[in-house]
């Protein structure tokens, strides 16, 4: 609700504008007490007065409006693209690209690109390529009579601290709960670069004791099932590592990273993870 600057009453009336609602409804006062006008009252101010609900506005209320409002601060250069509500600070070049809304930071080039409710600073390029996840990196090569997500790169970061030798789930940027999901009959191959470096701790080693691996494979959503073959290459550590180790894994319908470490050493984990997916409309 805006509130009119002071207004002073006009000749011959006992009320006068306080403030206009954001779809534009005007309420008048009389010094005291807020009030709706009549018709007289609304449009003696300059107002539009609607006899059929009897409400008095400033102008003509539109979704449209409200959207674009909300969306000020977007860049969008092409044609048939589309920002839902709540998108800010997102630049689009290409067609027929959507962005879901409530998010922002978001880059899109190409064609029928998509970013999903909610997916903050995401890059999306190419033709068809869908982000769900905040911080990836999205690249869709396909036609445009394929599927959404048909055929596309992702790259995500993988995140967490350890402080014990239990296997603990790394999740998305690092925030709890947050994994990328596998969408229904969909197969991902999955390339992780993975680093783990020692930051503190009274256990055995020192701090700077590091470790790096490869940890690849194929999980794949079976009309809602997952399962996942995968394997592990050490690639170079130095000082007391010996339990530590990283293990992709399905977690409901998601990709999750489980890490392992030791026993009062303080870890921190980071896995650079690429997926390479083929999605379909078949029931597999």
């Amino acid at each position: 609700m805006s509130k009119i600057p002071t207004t002073q009453f006009l000749t011959g009336f006992n009320v006068k504008p306080s403030s206009i609602s954001p779809i534009g409804t005007v309420t008048f006062t009389d010094g005291t007490n807020d009030l709706t006008p009549n018709q007289i009252q609304c449009e003696a101010y300059g107002y539009i007065y609607n006899k059929v609900t009897r409400t008095c506005s400033a102008f003509k209320y539109s979704s449209n409006l409200d959207r674009n409002i909300s969306n000020i601060n977007n860049k969008i250069n092409g044609a048939g693209n589309t920002t839902l509500p709540n998108t800010d600070n997102t630049y689009i070049i290409g067609q027929k690209n959507t962005v879901q809304g409530d998010s922002t930071n978001n880059i899109v080039v190409g064609t029928q690109n998509e970013i999903a409710n909610g997916v903050s600073n995401a890059n999306v390029y190419g033709t068809l390529g869908e982000a769900t996840a905040d911080n990836s990196i999205v690249l869709g090569g396909n036609v445009a009579a394929d599927l959404l997500g048909e055929r596309q790169s992702i790259q995500v970061i993988y995140g967490t601290q350890t402080t014990n030798g239990t296997n603990t789930v790394s999740y998305l940027n690092n925030t709890t709960d947050k994994l990328l999901a596998v969408p229904e009959n969909s197969a991902m191959y999955f390339h992780a670069d993975v680093i783990a470096l020692r930051v503190g701790g009274t256990g055995t080693g020192n701090l700077g004791d590091y470790a790096s691996w490869v940890e690849r494979g194929v999980i794949i959503n079976e009309s809602g099932t997952l399962s996942i073959n995968r394997e592990r290459d050490a690639i170079k550590s130095n000082g007391t590592v010996s339990n530590w180790q990283p293990t992709g894994i399905a977690s409901g319908t998601n990709f999750a990273m489980r890490v392992r470490g030791a026993t009062d050493v303080t870890i921190e984990w980071c896995s650079n993870i690429t997926f390479t997916q083929i999605k379909t409309s078949v029931a597999l």
